[in-house]
């Protein structure tokens, strides 16, 4: 009777290269994840560039004459609110591409280039697999708009902020005391106080949106013993 080899399961089988045509397969696969990567972040910075727009047009009006309201700068605020969500929804989704396109190059590219060793006993090949078994956001919401504060929007809500504090500051004419420029702050019945407590508040939020987000990236990199941009999780 004869002894039955223990053979090793295939999903056990330890990979240590790629074949000829394999290589090919990845090659052409990164080159598609490129594209989705470029794509994804065209859109990006279309969304930034709504945000501009709309800031500016706010700006023309309310600086168009001395009697002009200030009211279109504080208005606009809802805009590039909707502005960032969207454009967090779309660094999310650019964050997947740019995280696989990345992976393939450090330990892909890198490795092949430096020695011709692809070091597949690290695993790194099954843990792109996965990726592509389970697809997944790699980074969360608020991280990623916080990630996004950071690069662009604490820049655009700084402007907004103070181009509204130099319009009550300089319109109609050069305010007075502090009491006159809390009084040119009004709303309609919304006092003067509260909207400039509503602003601190807001430009106030977002900024801590973003130290938090930066700090869950260093945390999250100190983890993985890398930069953020290295990892797929």
């Amino acid at each position: 009777m004869k002894t039955q080899d223990k053979a090793t399961p295939p999903s056990e089988t330890v990979r240590t290269t790629l074949t000829a045509a394999e290589i090919g397969a990845v090659a052409h696969l990164y080159r598609g994840e490129v594209y989705r990567s470029t794509l994804w972040r065209t859109r990006l910075d279309t969304t930034t560039n709504w945000a501009v727009v709309t800031l500016g047009v706010a700006l023309s009006i309310s600086f168009s004459s001395p009697e002009a309201s200030p009211l279109p700068l504080v208005l606009v605020g809802v805009l590039i609110i909707l502005f960032l969500m969207l454009e967090a929804r779309r660094y999310r989704y650019f964050n997947v591409w740019r995280a696989r396109t990345r992976w393939m190059e450090t330990h892909f590219y890198a490795p092949m280039l430096m020695d011709g060793d692809l070091h597949m006993e690290e695993n790194w090949q099954k843990v792109l697999a996965q990726d592509y078994l389970h697809p997944k956001y790699h980074v969360g919401f608020w991280v990623a708009a916080g990630r996004r504060i950071r690069r662009n929007y604490l820049w655009i809500l700084v402007i907004q902020a103070l181009a509204h504090i130099g319009k009550l500051v300089v319109h109609p004419t050069p305010v007075g005391s502090f009491r006159n420029f809390i009084d040119r702050a009004d709303i309609g019945p919304i006092p003067g106080e509260a909207i400039i407590g509503i602003g601190i508040l807001y430009v106030g939020s977002w900024s801590a949106l973003a130290i938090w987000s930066y700090r869950v990236d260093l945390r999250r990199a100190a983890e993985r013993g890398t930069s953020s941009s290295d990892s797929m999780g």
